[in-house]
């Protein structure tokens, strides 16, 4: 608690302290008729002046919330006169070519759009996307460097926010929801996030207190929007971990256009610097494309189709582990036969029609298909042997100078699945003149599945058959008393699930602005509601509905801060999708409850200017209270639930996030998150969640060299503390809580820029050709730390004891990147 005064206080210290005047900016570039850039352009507004530098650039700031004249004059070039009217922080930019024939006037009216932070939605800009590092970069990789998003997992692009877990994230690309692969039980295994990074236009974020519109989950919503090209074009990526070419299209009468992009990723460079030495073979592959028409000014079509191909080849060698203290270094080194072959192929088209009947009147009708064809097949057989290293120190698992235990464990799979999921939605907006707007949608979404799990395992020490925990059979007492009862594999899960799911769903909500005082005030009150029945062969689940009502209320007083307080929250409620239905021994419960959570969140959102550059410092105070809880474990990725809503638990946390333009120019941001989250499963008492990771601290920063502008550098930094993961699998959480190490992880990138917006118009040679053109060097984990995922848990059946062996991720990996825009 003390600690948590600390930093309320240290908040408000830093609130008093970075109170400014507030002003706004007017930034570009400065080319005459030529396109070359001009020099010393004299820019004077009132009683601030400023000039163009070597490559034409400009900055100045203005007084808001009035009109300013700037006025840009040189000696050789006619005068150029624009009026302005910022609001408060507001950037405007404005790239004026000179010439010496006429004058140019203009008055330019910029109003603050405070739509999406007045909702508390993060945008991410989509240039940073592309320049941070990371294993898997993209939009993923960015999310996890902001307050309250969690992941130990730079193989993966899924993530755990403000307590809940990978299934409870929205995730819309065009207003569309997109769904990822079942069966995927490791990040290695992942391949390619579903969205492009190369079609983005706009990424938002909202880690809870979501409003009515977006959908049914507990935790997150991540919004994309695909842009819609207006010229022709295309952007090349090329580095050791694989490639990506986008191609911008537009028809002469403007009526088409098109995105299309084609990936393809390796992750051979990252899996190679693990433990396990393997023959590994992936591919990961997809082309997606984006195709818009405008029918007329007032109808619009759009077509959104992605066909992605996964194909995971693993054939594991050996693996050298050591691990210990320095009093008892230990070493585990395993031989392996056999091989792992999953594949998972996915096709996914939707349509989507917008019909503006009038300039405040709105509909939209949506229409998409996902087809998911899954296989997950393997025998591997391990063989292993643990025990100390030599006196000498030497940590070389083959020099072993006492072996504590010898083993075998057999693991077989026969894994299929096809999904196909169908929704049909229906959706209106209407707007008045007096700031208010009515918003309201219908769905339908049908889900057919059909699975078969068959996974078992059989494991032996010394040659002794080591028997399933959970069962009460005879002890086995080896070698002293001779054993007489069944042998049993290990672990032993066999089903066949045909079901069918169909859904009915809808929201409204109202959004006004309005006057409190001499405050600006807006609020949203809105509902949703959800219908569902879960059928199949053997299995006929009774219809469910739950009913969400959520409110969001922001306040923007009328002080010299440019500050906005939120208050925002609801019930929220996730029904159970497919894998929610699936108990611990792969057979579905078609009566699983919708899980529940009264959502609270208090907000406080502050624009001010430091080092006369603009910053926001964002506070968060969060709260959940959830009933009818589904729990779960989690192992790598794999999520497997015990389906019977026996639970109930809560989530809390404080975030803070600090961004701006740290170096002129660039946007960076630090974050930090604290966070505590326990469950009560029937009523045994409060313990730590699977998610419950305390504390974040994460920095995303851009900078360049001050005597090579041209050359850029790009740091992304994670710190997690140590996940509730590290007990074994079936081990009763109430009895043996363990938590994995810390997680540290550094990324930086370093890049060439030969071209980009500031100096095309100085390139020459094959140079000309490009837009953007840079060469970079990137280093993942650059301080080479060992972060744990899981631990694999040796048995020794003459001393019984279990040796926990840490599963390490990539180490230090390097590698090189292109990009290209033309």
């Amino acid at each position: 608690m003390n600690h948590f005064k600390l930093i309320i206080v240290f908040l408000f210290l830093w609130t008093g302290c970075a109170v400014s005047a507030q002003s706004a900016r007017v930034k570009g570039f400065i080319l005459d008729s030529e396109n070359h850039p001009v020099a010393d352009v004299n820019i004077s507004a009132g009683d601030k002046t400023t000039k163009s530098d070597a490559k034409g650039h400009f900055q100045i700031f203005v007084p808001s919330n009035k009109k300013v004249a700037l006025i840009f004059t040189h000696i050789s070039l006619k005068m150029i006169t624009l009026t302005v009217n910022l609001k408060p922080y507001e950037t405007f930019v404005f790239n004026p070519v000179m010439n010496n024939s006429e004058e140019q006037m203009g008055e330019v009216f910029v109003s603050s759009k405070n739509k999406k932070r007045v909702q508390g939605i993060t945008v991410i800009d989509q240039s940073t996307i592309k320049k941070i590092p990371g294993a898997n970069a993209g939009i993923e990789n960015v999310l996890k460097t902001l307050p309250g998003v969690n992941s130990n997992n730079e193989l993966s692009t899924q993530y755990a926010v403000r307590g809940g877990n990978y299934d409870e994230n929205l995730v819309y690309v065009n207003e569309i929801e997109v769904y990822r692969p079942f069966l995927i039980r490791s990040g290695q295994q992942e391949g390619l996030s579903f969205t492009n990074t190369d079609l983005v236009q706009n990424v938002d974020f909202s880690a809870g207190g979501f409003q009515s519109k977006f959908g049914d989950k507990l935790s997150s919503v991540l919004d994309i929007t695909y842009r819609k090209p207006t010229q022709f074009g295309a952007v090349l990526e090329a580095s050791f971990l694989g490639g990506s070419l986008a191609i911008d299209a537009v028809s002469k009468n403007k009526k088409w256009s098109a995105v299309t992009g084609v990936r393809y990723r390796n992750n051979s460079l990252l899996v190679n610097s693990q433990d396990t030495q393997t023959n590994y073979t992936p591919t990961f592959a997809d082309i997606q494309t984006n195709i818009n028409y405008d029918v007329s000014q007032k109808w619009q079509l759009s077509f959104l189709g992605n066909i992605s191909q996964n194909k995971y080849l693993y054939q594991p060698l050996t693996r050298q582990t050591t691990f210990g203290t320095i009093d008892q270094p230990m070493a585990l080194a395993v031989y392996y036969e056999g091989q792992e072959k999953d594949q998972y192929d996915t096709y996914f088209g939707a349509i989507k029609t917008t019909y503006k009947a009038s300039p405040t009147l709105t509909f939209k009708l949506i229409g998409s298909l996902f087809h998911t064809i899954e296989q997950e097949h393997f025998d591997i057989l391990a063989q292993y042997r643990l025990g100390n290293v030599d006196e000498d120190g030497n940590m070389n698992p083959d020099n072993v100078d006492f072996t504590r235990g010898i083993g075998t464990q057999l693991n077989h799979a026969r894994n299929d699945l096809d999904a196909l999921i169908a929704n049909i939605e229906f959706k209106g907006f209407k707007e008045w003149k007096n700031n208010s707007q009515l918003e309201f949608g219908l769905k339908f979404t049908r889900e057919s599945i059909r699975d078969r799990v068959v996974e078992w395992e059989v494991i032996d020490s010394a040659g002794f058959s080591i028997n399933p925990p959970i069962l009460d059979l005879p002890k086995n007492n080896q070698p002293y008393e001779p054993y007489t009862g069944p042998l049993l594999p290990y672990q032993n899960i066999r089903a066949t699930n045909f079901n069918d799911i169909n859904r009915f769903s809808g929201y409204a909500q109202w959004n006004n602005k309005t006057e409190l005082g001499s405050s600006q005030f807006w609020y949203t009150v809105g509902a949703r509601f959800q219908s569902w029945q879960v059928s199949g062969a053997d299995v006929e689940g009774k219809n469910q509905t739950v009913f969400s009502p959520r409110v969001q209320f922001a306040l923007k007083p009328d002080w010299d801060m440019d500050m906005i307080f939120r208050l925002s929250g609801g019930l929220y409620h996730q029904p159970p999708f497919y894998r929610e239905l699936r108990d611990m021994n792969g057979n579905v419960d078609p009566n699983v409850k919708a899980q529940q959570s009264v959502h609270v969140v208090l907000s406080n959102d502050y624009n001010f200017k430091m080092w006369n550059r603009p910053f926001k410092w964002v506070t968060e105070l969060y709260y959940k209270s959830l009933s009818d809880v589904n729990i779960y474990s989690i192992d790598n990725v794999r999520i497997r639930y015990v389906a019977d809503n026996n639970a109930k638990a809560y989530a809390q946390g404080l975030d803070f996030r600090l961004n701006g333009e740290f170096v002129p120019g660039t946007e960076s941001w630090v974050s930090f998150g604290y966070l505590k989250t326990e469950e009560n499963y029937e009523n045994k008492g409060y313990i730590a969640r699977p998610t419950d990771q305390r504390l974040k601290f994460a920095m995303l920063f851009q900078d360049y060299m001050p005597n090579i502008p041209s050359v850029k550098v790009y740091l992304n930094l994670v710190y997690n503390t140590g996940l509730p993961g590290g007990a074994p699998a079936y081990s009763d959480p109430y009895l043996y809580q363990n938590r994995l190490n810390d997680y540290r992880r550094a990324d930086i990138g370093f890049a060439k820029v030969f071209v980009d917006s500031s100096n095309q118009n100085l390139k020459t040679g094959w140079l000309k050709n490009f837009k953007e053109f840079s060469l970079g060097l990137e280093i993942f984990n650059l301080f080479n730390n060992q972060n744990a995922i899981t631990n694999t848990w040796v048995r020794d059946a003459y001393t019984k004891n279990q040796y926990a062996v840490p599963n390490y991720m990539t180490s230090r990996v390097f590698n090189i990147k292109l990009n290209a825009r033309l």
